[in-house]
């Protein structure tokens, strides 16, 4: 089956542990479909570049699947229906990166920017 990543905005009102529970429940779609949450990271609360639907913070979360497509169509129709949720981007990969993504790394972890010109 094809392997997407997905980052979903939550509206910045919501608790942890509703914005976890958000999660959950569209892995559950996902499960309820044929598909499969392979990983999800819940990246906290942070500040947006600009307001989206009058917020301008909202809770960050990046789920890995490994779904077919019409599961995946799904799950996005009701992200978008939920009223909870403000964004929600999809990519397809080839293969998942191991570990945390970039937003989970520390600094010192993280490998060194190139020179600037």
């Amino acid at each position: 089956m094809p392997l997407y990543e997905h980052v979903m905005i939550a509206r910045q009102d919501l608790s942890n542990s509703q914005a976890e529970a958000l999660i959950e429940h569209f892995g559950s779609v996902l499960a309820d479909n044929g598909g499969k949450l392979l990983e999800n990271e819940y990246w906290g609360v942070k500040t947006m570049a600009y307001k989206i639907n009058k917020n301008r913070k909202g809770h960050y979360a990046l789920l890995r699947t490994d779904a077919p497509i019409p599961a995946i169509q799904e799950m996005e129709r009701l992200m978008r229906l939920h009223d909870d949720v403000m964004r929600v981007l999809t990519i397809k990969v080839d293969a998942h990166e191991d570990g945390p993504s970039v937003q989970m790394q520390k600094r010192e972890e993280r490998g060194e920017r190139r020179e600037r010109r």
